[in-house]
C-alpha cells in the first residue's frame, strides 16, 4: 500500500518511519509513506503556506494553491490507475473506527492531509478531498497525530506485516467487542493466578473464554458498541447470543 502524507511538518512523521509495527512494514515493503510538504509549492521566498481569513476572526487558515498543486502531485505520484482518497483529518470528519480503518486499508493508495492552525481554505475541501476523517471529538494542534494514526492502524491490517496474522483479527473492536484479558508468565504474580482454562491446552475451551470475557468486557465498559454486533455471523453460541443478548436490552434502557 501507498500513503501520501501532506504535512508542513514532515519530521513529525520520524515515529512512524523509524519504530514499530510501521518500521516494520515499510522494510517488508508492504507500506510505502510518502511525505509532501506544501512550503515546496509556495511562490514566495517565505515559502508562506497561511494567510488571515476573509470576515475575520482568530488564527490563521492554510492557503488554498500550496494546498491544492501538492495534493495534485501527491495523486499523480502513486503507482497504478487508482491513486485512491484523499482524506482530510479533521473535527468535522467520520469518527475512525475499526470498520473504518478496514474499508481505508482496502484501498491501494491512500493521500492524508494534516491541516494546521484554524484548518484549510474550504475551496480545497470541496476540490480535492474526498473524505474527512477524525479520531475523537476534541481539538489537536494540527493532523499529523490523527494522521499518524491511520496510519499506525491500517499498517497492522496489511497482510504479512505481523508475525502472526490472527493478531488484527483478534483486536479489539475486530469483531465489534473489545478484546479479553491476556496473561503471561509467571503462571502466580503477587498472589493472582492465570485462569487456568489458558493452561489446559484445549483450544476450543479458551477460544470460548476468551469470547464469554470479551461479551462481558464489553458489556460492562462500552455497551454502545454492543448494538452493533452481528449475531448471525456464526462466531457466538447460544449462551453467547443470550448473554449478548442481555447486554444489549440493557444498553437500550
Amino acid at each position: 500500500m501507498e500513503i501520501n502524507v501532506i504535512s508542513i511538518f514532515p519530521t513529525m512523521f520520524d515515529a512512524v518511519l523509524e519504530f514499530g509495527i510501521t518500521r516494520q512494514a515499510i522494510e517488508k515493503g508492504l507500506l510505502k509513506l510518502v511525505l509532501w510538504n506544501p512550503r515546496d509549492y509556495t511562490e514566495d521566498r517565505h515559502r508562506t503556506v497561511d494567510d488571515r481569513p476573509y470576515g475575520g476572526g482568530p488564527g490563521m487558515l492554510m492557503k488554498p494553491e500550496p494546498l491544492a498543486r501538492c495534493i495534485d502531485d501527491a495523486r499523480l505520484s502513486n503507482s497504478g490507475s487508482n491513486p485512491g482518497p484523499v482524506v482530510y483529518l479533521s473535527p468535522q470528519g467520520d469518527l475512525l473506527n475499526q470498520q473504518l480503518v478496514e474499508e481505508l486499508a482496502d484501498y491501494a493508495g491512500l493521500t492524508l492531509l494534516a491541516g494546521r492552525y484554524e484548518g484549510i481554505d474550504e475551496r480545497v475541501i470541496e476540490s480535492r478531498v474526498d473524505r474527512e476523517v477524525s479520531i475523537g471529538d476534541y481539538v489537536l494542534a494540527g493532523g499529523e497525530i490523527p494522521a499518524m494514526t491511520v496510519i499506525d492502524s491500517i499498517a497492522r491490517l496489511l497482510p504479512g506485516v505481523l508475525g502472526n496474522d490472527l493478531s488484527a483479527r483478534q483486536d479489539s473492536f475486530s469483531n465489534g467487542l473489545l478484546d479479553c484479558p491476556h496473561y503471561t508468565r509467571p503462571e502466580c504474580f503477587e498472589g493472582l493466578k492465570a485462569p487456568q482454562v489458558l493452561l489446559s491446552g484445549d483450544h476450543e475451551k479458551i477460544r470460548q473464554w476468551r469470547l464469554n470475557q470479551s461479551i462481558a468486557k464489553t458489556g460492562e465498559r462500552r455497551p454502545d458498541l454492543l448494538e452493533r454486533v452481528n449475531l448471525e455471523e456464526g462466531e457466538f453460541d447460544t449462551e453467547q447470543i443470550k448473554l449478548l443478548k442481555e447486554f444489549q436490552i440493557g444498553a437500550t434502557r
